[in-house]
């Protein structure tokens, strides 16, 4: 499965802000490059494994290209870059935000996601149109 050109995205399943933003790359990734699995679910911890990160703390979406995986911030830096466009931009403009900078960001929306926008009790499950980026 992964080859030079796959991308996916590993997110946490039961954030509600994890959700919305799956939702907003499946609406803007008009090439629908990008697959997607839940950090929790098999398919999840089996491409953590790996990539040799941690399969128990779901504090960060990782994101995959290829051989090489990406967390936090660089991951949105990496995503954006992979939607082109006006996206690219952004991806810039990350790329020439301190890293440390940047994860201190990702981090604390990360840490306060569930008090912020709340938690689901289980992985959203995909319309029929988008099931197939959805690894299983």
């Amino acid at each position: 499965m992964n080859n030079h050109n796959t991308s996916i995205l590993l997110f946490d399943g039961v954030c509600h802000f994890c959700d919305r933003s799956v939702q907003f790359l499946i609406r803007h990734d008009h090439k629908g490059i990008i697959k997607f699995a839940a950090l929790q679910s098999n398919k999840g911890q089996e491409l953590l494994r790996e990539h040799q990160l941690s399969t128990t703390d779901l504090n960060s979406l990782v994101f995959i290209h290829g051989q090489h995986s990406f967390t936090k911030s660089t991951a949105v830096r990496e995503i954006c870059r992979q939607l082109g466009g006006k996206w690219k931009l952004l991806a810039i403009m990350l790329k020439l935000t301190p890293r440390p900078l940047r994860d201190t960001m990702y981090d604390l929306v990360a840490k306060n996601r569930y008090k912020w926008f709340g938690q689901k009790e289980q992985c959203m499950i995909p319309s029929k149109e988008v099931r197939n980026r959805f690894l299983q």
